[in-house]
């Protein structure tokens, strides 16, 4: 139990070691001369000052909260770089962010788990599919440069497309937060940026975790990852099984780079860091980089029940040769006319500040083509004119018979 004040005492006291006077202190932590004479008198600081005031009084939130200082012999969580009290009140900010009306969501933070209801009567022989997903090195240049909210939405809208494309529709989301010290306004960004995701993809996030790792990672750097649980019918599973000679492959136009080829962008700003503020269509740079990767789920579910989709792929790292192949069966080969790619302003911006050749873009990006679908000939129109109600597409192949997956003809025009 908290003895006020003994608390008092040691701030009064501590503050004077310091040669301090209240008012000084005061200005200091820009609160008024009342509250600090209010603190030495046995009212105590709310959670987020006792973190201020105890760097200002070079001691630790513990050391306040016990009204001592403890001797160099003792140890404490908060001198290894962890204040409880500040972490619990950051989980009770999250709360918020966790609430739901899904019925399924059975418990919130708090817990020692989540609990989901995985009751799916209408759902003939369901299959749960699964999935982890870190926004890479996209996210150093997000928390560079302002884009906490939006770096939550790449990672959740990657995750989701990542499931969506085999038929998939998303329940759960789990995240988890890495970080040397935790900065409350900041995580509370993160949290809901990734709620903000989740409510879009129609899905809920159910929890996760925030790991304060002092002296593991530095200070100011956060690192993300999060895991994603959704629900098919065995039947209705879309894996490229049924993909045959004749089917036409469609290409669904993406915003960006979505979550990849970042290594090699920051490499060009290292060594051209003029680019950031370069103007491309009405944008910088940075502003064209830094959109959200284009969340596909919605478009899918539109074309959900069309017979004749054999296949579908998302299209991340690897670009359309690294990611299109998973879905072709042995035998057969997805022949692709690059002059019918419609790559973005963007990507024309980097290849030609890079002076990087095709092949090396096709590899690294998408070049403009997020999501590749193989439809049948006969319902090719139809799938056409529903996706295009979300997004841009077209036809840019067809599958042949082939012992090589990918088949590259024609030239992308940059």
């Amino acid at each position: 139990m908290l003895d006020n004040q003994k608390i008092a005492s040691f701030i009064a006291n501590k503050r004077k070691e310091l040669d301090m006077t209240q008012a000084e202190a005061a200005q200091i932590l820009n609160v008024s001369f009342q509250a600090v004479s209010k603190w030495e008198n046995g009212t105590l600081p709310n959670v987020e000052m006792l973190v201020e005031l105890a760097a200002l009084l070079n001691v630790s939130v513990d050391e306040i909260l016990a009204g001592r200082e403890f001797n160099n012999e003792n140890f404490s969580y908060s001198k290894a770089g962890v204040d409880i009290c500040y972490t619990d009140a950051i989980k009770k900010d999250m709360a918020k962010f966790l609430k739901t009306e899904n019925p399924r969501v059975l418990n919130g933070l708090g817990a020692f788990a989540s609990l989901y209801d995985i009751s799916f009567p209408e759902i003939q022989d369901p299959v749960l599919v699964l999935k982890s997903e870190e926004p890479g090195s996209k996210q150093k240049l997000a928390l560079e440069y302002g884009y906490s909210k939006s770096i939550c939405h790449d990672m959740v809208n990657h995750l989701v497309n990542d499931i969506a494309v085999m038929g998939a529709a998303p329940l759960a989301i789990l995240d988890t937060i890495v970080c040397g010290s935790a900065e409350k306004d900041t995580i509370n960004s993160f949290i809901k940026g990734i709620s903000d995701a989740c409510t879009e993809n129609d899905c809920v996030l159910a929890g996760g975790e925030t790991s304060i790792q002092p002296n593991v990672v530095g200070n100011g750097v956060y690192i993300l990852t999060s895991s994603i649980a959704g629900i098919v019918s065995r039947k209705n599973i879309i894996d490229g099984s049924s993909t045959k000679e004749g089917d036409i492959v469609l290409a669904v136009a993406s915003n960006g780079l979505h979550t990849n080829g970042y290594s090699l962008v920051r490499l060009l700003m290292d060594k051209m860091p003029g680019i950031k503020l370069d103007k491309i269509n009405g944008e910088t740079f940075i502003e064209q980089i830094m959109k959200p990767h284009t969340p596909y789920y919605k478009a899918i579910k539109n074309i959900s029940g069309i017979p004749g989709i054999h296949g579908m792929a998302h299209i991340t790292g690897g670009g359309i040769e690294g990611n299109l192949c998973r879905v072709i069966p042995d035998g057969l080969g997805a022949e692709i006319d690059l002059s019918l790619l419609k790559p973005l302003p963007v990507f024309s911006y980097i290849q030609k500040a890079g002076n990087i050749d095709t092949k090396e873009m096709l590899t690294t990006f998408n070049c403009g083509a997020g999501l590749n679908i193989i439809v049948s000939k006969d319902c090719k129109d139809k799938v056409i004119s529903r996706i295009k109600k979300f997004y841009d597409c077209y036809e840019i192949g067809s599958i042949i018979k082939s012992n090589k997956k990918i088949l590259f003809r024609g030239n992308v025009t940059w």
